[in-house]
């Protein structure tokens, strides 16, 4: 197990007929039987202390962190392919000789790695079973102890388990589904998972929402809730197990159709600065405009977008040369060229003073008064909220992961989490490790309640 010394986790899992590689069997047995009571207390499978990587990934499970348990399973694993190398190679040496080969030197260095994710674990565990963290040098330095006390005594038990982990929320799917019409954004996202160490990850569950047109709407949610990774399933940048309908067509279905009807402009820009403005869009307008648009139409184009925008008297400008308020509308602008239906901006106030920023939300008020949707994400709500009609929260359930907390008007999210601030609202769902209250679940709860009248 990692948690013994940097010397003991380098040595050959060969064991020879030494004292030290019987006495490192015993220690090794101790410590398995009572990981295999911790796993049984905290509700994982006794048998998995027995499987290397397995056991690490369950020890972080116990311990409330499951990522340190997956690194810490997939440094074991290196360090065990490492140590079958050298037992490969050691008989081409020279016995009468000790050599530090390279597979040996990178092996120490993973176990140095494997020993710190350990320690995190251990730290975490101490946590589940509400002990003091001077347990630590124990479990560190006399690991068997530990193990053998807290996995079979009756005095050392969880204050929760790994089910207990699960709330309702977390089990919670609403099953909803926003029925699609022939204008606005309608999202049905049932989920976006990913594999995580051979395991189905939620990044998104059962979101559900329909958006009309001409609406301006905020996007919130703590760091980690999923709102980037929403916004690009709402553009079929990374699909999900999702109907995404936008003015009656399926963006999934008939996505290279479509891609011109929705703008994304992320948080940094990919413009060239020895361009000029007039080059930027130019270049914008060949690239998303139709190809049966003739140079006038695009150069007609460019001239009107760019008044919108207010960039024609910099329009020989190069873009190194912009101020951050201009760079921003510009990178609007481009997005603008093709004259898309949806407008997803990723924090395009970023970097930008109060005058500048409330200039650029005032600009895409106008641009959503025009029949278009602005979905945007800003860390300063409140200094423009009164630009906005619309408030969608996701939020982190207890299996972190990102559900929809609300949706609605803004003067009904202040109702709803009993909050004037939006910033405030994000403290509410944010968890208590982060600053905040800890109350996602709650709100994720209330809020399905609410969709089911």
């Amino acid at each position: 197990m990692n948690g013994r010394l940097a010397a003991n986790l380098v040595t050959n899992i060969f064991l020879g007929a030494n004292y030290d590689s019987y006495l490192s069997l015993v220690l090794n047995v101790l410590i398995y039987a009572g990981l295999w009571g911790i796993f049984q207390k905290c509700g994982l499978k006794g048998w998995r202390a027995l499987i290397p990587c397995l056991r690490e990934d369950g020890l972080g499970q116990a311990a409330s962190r499951e990522r340190e348990g997956r690194v810490a399973a997939f440094l074991r694993g290196i360090i065990i392919l490492l140590e079958v190398i050298n037992l490969l190679t050691v008989s081409e040496r020279d016995g009468s000789e000790t050599v530090i080969t390279m597979v040996e030197i990178i092996s120490l260095l993973f176990s140095i790695a494997s020993i710190i994710y350990t320690i995190r674990i251990y730290l975490g565990l101490i946590e589940v079973f509400g002990r003091r963290r001077r347990w630590i040098l124990l479990w560190t330095l006399a690991e068997f102890i530990p193990a053998l006390m807290w996995g079979w005594l009756k005095k050392y038990q969880p204050l929760w388990t790994v089910e207990e982990l699960h709330s309702a929320a977390a089990d919670f799917f609403s099953g909803a589904h926003v029925e699609s019409l022939e204008e606005g954004l309608t999202v049905n996202l049932e989920e976006r998972t990913t594999m995580d160490f051979f395991r189905k990850k939620y990044l998104l569950r059962d979101i559900h929402m329909y958006i009309q047109p001409g609406h301006m709407v905020l996007l919130l949610g703590g760091s980690g809730a999923g709102k980037t990774t929403f916004l690009n399933a709402v553009n079929g940048y990374e699909k999900a197990k999702a109907e995404v309908v936008l003015n009656g067509k399926n963006m999934y279905s008939r996505y290279k159709e479509m891609q011109y009807d929705i703008g994304f402009v992320p948080q940094l820009d990919l413009m060239r600065g020895s361009d000029s403005i007039y080059r930027t869009l130019m270049d914008a307008a060949a690239m998303r405009l139709p190809t049966y648009f003739t140079r006038a139409q695009r150069e007609a184009r460019v001239e009107e977008v760019m008044k919108i925008f207010g960039l024609s008297p910099s329009r020989h400008s190069h873009v190194d040369k912009l101020s951050g308020g201009q760079r921003k509308r510009l990178s609007i602008a481009m997005e603008f060229i093709s004259n898309p239906s949806l407008f997803i901006l990723d924090e395009p106030d970023s970097g930008l003073d109060g005058v500048m920023a409330r200039e650029l939300f005032q600009q895409l008020r106008r641009i959503a008064d025009q029949g278009k949707i602005i979905i945007v994400i800003t860390h300063t709500p409140d200094r423009v909220i009164d630009l906005f009609d619309d408030v969608i929260v996701l939020a982190k359930d207890s299996n972190r992961t990102g559900r929809l907390a609300f949706y609605g008007s803004v003067e009904e999210a202040r109702t709803f989490f009993g909050r004037d601030r939006m910033e405030e609202i994000v403290k509410t769902i944010n968890g208590t490790e982060e600053g905040g209250e800890g109350r996602a679940d709650e709100f994720i709860l209330r809020y399905a309640e609410v969709q089911h009248g």
